[in-house]
């Protein structure tokens, strides 16, 4: 995603019920000094915060429609729809439109030898050593032959603070959003996340 495309940062809007939650979560009788002030903004804009990643959802910053790959789709082709669109990766879907996978840069590179933490450099070393090119075995494969599976999904409704949990957890870039068919319904980057905890302040 480019800067052009970014969303402005704005502050936590701390409402009146923020800074009587945060007086009320403060121990003892309050004399209002600066430093009691500065107290009850820091409490108060944390709960601000904690309200807004909870009242955030997928579907307020997920991209939609969302690009998939066929799960038949040869790796020539896949290869061809992320270049074109820009993109390092996509959810794959079945034949029936569900979400059963999903496939990234990381998957390419890794098919071609780079392992699991490896990177374009190394293949591009690894072709100039070997005097010849790592993808040349891919040809015929399909995504389903690479891709990520199951993938890790998530409905419209789970919060920001959610979504950030799950990409810690999965150690994933992108969380497919799905409809309760298991069809795609949208897709949170981790640049959207960024973007939203930005508007968040």
């Amino acid at each position: 995603m480019s800067s052009a495309s970014l969303r402005e940062c704005s502050p936590v809007d701390i409402t009146d019920d923020d800074v009587m939650a945060a007086m009320k979560a403060m121990q003892g009788y309050i004399d209002i000094t600066p430093a009691d002030f500065r107290e009850v903004y820091r409490v108060a804009y944390t709960l601000a915060k904690d309200r807004m990643m909870n009242a955030l959802k997928a579907a307020d910053i997920m991209t939609a429609p969302v690009h998939v790959i066929g799960a038949d789709s040869d790796l020539i082709a896949t290869a061809s729809l992320l270049a074109e669109k820009g993109i390092s990766g996509a959810p794959v879907t079945d034949r029936s439109g569900k979400v059963v996978g999903v496939i990234s840069e990381k998957d390419f590179l890794r098919r071609m030898g780079a392992g699991k933490n490896g990177s374009f450099m190394q293949v591009i070393a690894h072709c100039l050593k070997n005097k010849g090119c790592v993808a040349a075995p891919m040809l015929n494969h399909t995504a389903a032959d690479i891709m990520t599976a199951p993938a890790v999904t998530a409905g419209p409704d789970i919060s920001i603070g959610g979504i950030s949990a799950l990409l810690m957890e999965k150690n994933i870039n992108r969380l497919p959003i799905v409809d309760a068919d298991g069809k795609p319904a949208g897709i949170v980057t981790r640049s959207d996340l960024v973007n939203a905890f930005c508007m968040l302040g």
